[in-house]
């Protein structure tokens, strides 16, 4: 690792609680490691239950103020950080790359698209409009919307950076605090943006950072009856228990859970384009990505030709540290690696030996082969639970029917894409598949403008877009009787 790439991360990290860095009640520390080299970056301050009751506390005073500044300057101070995001953009690209093990090209526009959301949600901040309504001359009638209070924001280690962005800069522009507690296995990044969210003019309390574990830090957020919504974006089966703890306070909820998403080709598809889109949509970020497209749908006339090409270019990407920006890098942590090698287990006693990959490679770090599993029937865990790693299933179909049906066959609908150049396909396809996103002929379409969020079990609310600010506002209704003289 470069002397450069280490001088990105400090040795050691508190709480970001008022505007400043900040002891836990406690001086235990957790370890955040290198997934590349399993060797120690940085110790983290663990909160406690007392810790995040003192941020949500300086979150609520704080919030009293920034309800009331204008919408402008709330946008002024969002564009701030945005361009203060920027500016330290490498920085921030390697510490991402260096707790969470993705290449640095990914990185990069990981914190790219966070800039961005800060940018785009300071542009909306002055837009946030109620509407009238008519009744009669009797009557004026109209609507607000107003913010909620103290958000808690729940990030996962996967997208870290720009994932605490995601939630924060909407709950910020609308006018809310904000408390994030970042993944245990990723803080650093959410630390490093509270900070230079702060030093641009962010006032003090505004945005505080709890680290530490989700069984402490992460429970005593979600349970606090002073924060007003929860922000989750992680597992189905944690979502589950995030949105039971919040709803006993009766807070807002959105969740952001897993994905178990089709990926399907027909034989009039851009080759190209359908092999790129499925390489990318799976083994990016090395599988751990809630909208992968973990399992390929291809039409049985196709089948050999383009399994044998795809096996190729998986076979023929890069795997190192992220540092040294390889195609793929390593999962980010022990455990998972664990878990993602127990399913490609699972998957050899389903399917049999998978086409390609299947195996840990030897060495330091958390690095697992490219892996294709072929001759996948729906009813095999390997196609129906979320592996959350660089596995792909893959399965055929005859005609549009039976790949529409294959496409809806998980309990999972956050995301689909198809590569077809018949238009009228593409869209029947897109009005019968029950996901929250529909990629026609390119894979991880969209952008920050766009709403993004699943059906069934992939989760609760809509994230990105204007729709976002649904999730951190609550209209009020005002009804005036004029006739009165």
């Amino acid at each position: 690792m470069s002397r450069e790439a280490l001088a990105a991360v400090s040795n050691q990290y508190g709480l970001w609680i008022d505007g400043e860095e900040q002891p836990a009640e406690t001086d235990e520390q957790l370890s955040v490691l290198n997934p590349a080299t399993e060797g120690e970056l940085a110790t983290v301050a663990i909160a406690t239950e007392n810790d995040v009751d003192e941020a949500v506390r300086v979150a609520r005073d704080a919030f009293e103020t920034w309800n009331r500044q204008t919408p402008a300057e709330r946008g002024r101070i969002l564009t701030d950080i945005a361009a203060a995001i920027r500016n330290e953009k490498e920085r921030l690209a390697q510490i991402e790359t260096l707790e969470n093990g993705k290449p640095l090209t990914e990185a990069r526009g990981q914190v790219e698209r966070a800039a961005r959301h800060f940018e785009y949600y300071a542009g909306i901040a002055d837009k946030i409009q109620g509407e009238s309504i008519p009744l009669s001359e009797t009557y004026v009638d109209y609507t607000v919307r107003e913010p909620l209070g103290v958000t808690a924001h729940i990030v996962p280690w996967n997208v870290p950076i720009y994932l605490f962005a995601r939630s924060v800069a909407p709950a910020l522009a609308a006018g809310n605090a904000a408390v994030v507690k970042p993944a245990r296995e990723t803080p650093l990044g959410a630390l490093e943006l509270a900070q230079l969210a702060t030093d641009v003019g962010l006032p003090d309390g505004l945005l505080n950072v709890v680290s530490g574990h989700g069984s402490e830090a992460g429970a005593a957020l979600t349970g606090h009856p002073e924060v007003s919504s929860v922000t989750f974006t992680g597992s189905d089966s944690t979502g589950v228990r995030v949105g039971k703890s919040a709803i006993e306070n009766v807070s807002e909820v959105v969740l952001e859970l897993g994905g178990k998403s089709p990926n399907v080709v027909f034989p009039d598809a851009d080759w190209e384009a359908a092999l790129e889109g499925v390489i990318t949509g799976i083994f990016s970020n090395a599988g751990q990505v809630c909208s992968a497209g973990s399992r390929l749908l291809v039409h049985e006339e196709i089948h050999d030709e383009f399994i044998a090409d795809l096996a190729d270019r998986a076979t023929a990407l890069d795997v190192g540290p992220g540092i040294d920006d390889a195609d793929m890098g390593p999962l980010t942590s022990d455990d998972h690696l664990e878990e993602v090698l127990e399913y490609i287990d699972i998957g050899r006693q389903e399917a049999g030996d998978p086409v390609i990959g299947g195996d840990r490679l030897d060495g330091d770090g958390y690095f697992v082969e490219p892996t294709i599993f072929d001759s996948v029937t729906h009813d095999m865990r390997i196609a129906q639970e979320e592996i959350f790693g660089p596995v792909l299933t893959v399965s055929t179909f005859a005609d549009e029917e039976e790949a529409i049906e294959l496409a809806n066959a998980t309990d999972y609908g956050l995301v689909a894409g198809i590569y077809t150049e018949n238009v009228g396909r593409a869209h029947r396809f897109a009005r019968e598949v029950d996901a929250g996103q529909i990629y026609i002929n390119e894979f991880f379409a969209g952008g920050n403008e766009t709403p993004f969020g699943g059906f069934k079990q992939s989760g609760i609310g809509r994230d990105n877009g204007v729709q976002a600010i649904d999730n951190y506002t609550q209209i009020k209704n005002v009804c005036a009787n004029i006739d009165h003289r």
